[in-house]
């Protein structure tokens, strides 16, 4: 069963940013990670489903051309418009995923801290919907939190293992911190080897 659309509503109704994602050091940190683990400096079109209030969009709109975020709440999309108001390449847009899919393809797609709020049938959906809008050679990038939460149906290791077995993804990194969990899978449905940053340079 997914987390029912009322709990966020009802985080959201308390405070604007019930998570405290700008003030706490553990995400910081988290996110300086994520847009670290970037393989590529740039990338033409991304999408980042889930933004909450902005922080790690206003990470990745500085690596990216185009940038489409979303949230299902619509104040947390407020919040995350109001945080990037000044980046006209940033697009924010109330919408529920999967469900709700932007069209197009996207170099990039990031799902940071929202997998383990779906059941195992949605989640699979979410992911092969995720996986057939990347253009190949395109990156898939997720990080989740590893700590039991009543509200999570699975951990960022659960999260990570299922993702190896995917088709189309081909794994590129993985990081397991004891908090949280770490991805990056590139988009490579045929043969051959996966882009790593030293292979794109001509040094591998």
């Amino acid at each position: 069963m997914n987390t029912p659309a009322g709990y966020f509503d009802d985080q959201y109704a308390d405070a604007v940013d019930p998570w405290h994602l700008g003030e706490r050091w553990y995400d910081r940190r988290k996110y300086d990670l994520t847009v670290a683990a970037l393989p590529r400096p740039r990338y033409p079109r991304a999408f980042e489903p889930g933004c909450s209030v902005g922080v790690l969009t206003e990470h990745l709109a500085a690596r990216c051309e185009s940038l489409l975020s979303t949230d299902r709440v619509p104040s947390a999309v407020d919040a995350t418009a109001r945080r990037l108001s000044g980046l006209d390449h940033v697009t924010v847009r109330t919408m529920t995923v999967p469900d709700e899919w932007p069209e197009g393809s996207f170099d990039l797609i990031v799902l940071s801290e929202i997998l383990y709020y779906f059941d195992t049938g949605t989640r699979t959906r979410l992911l092969r919907r995720s996986t057939e809008s990347l253009a190949e050679g395109g990156h898939l990038v997720t990080a989740h939190w590893n700590h039991p939460v009543p509200e999570h149906t699975c951990t960022g290791r659960d999260i990570a293992d299922r993702l190896d077995s995917v088709t189309g993804l081909r794994r590129l990194a993985r990081y397991d911190d004891p908090d949280f969990t770490l991805t990056v899978h590139e988009h490579r449905p045929g043969p051959g080897p996966v882009l790593s940053p030293a292979r794109a340079e001509g040094l591998a």
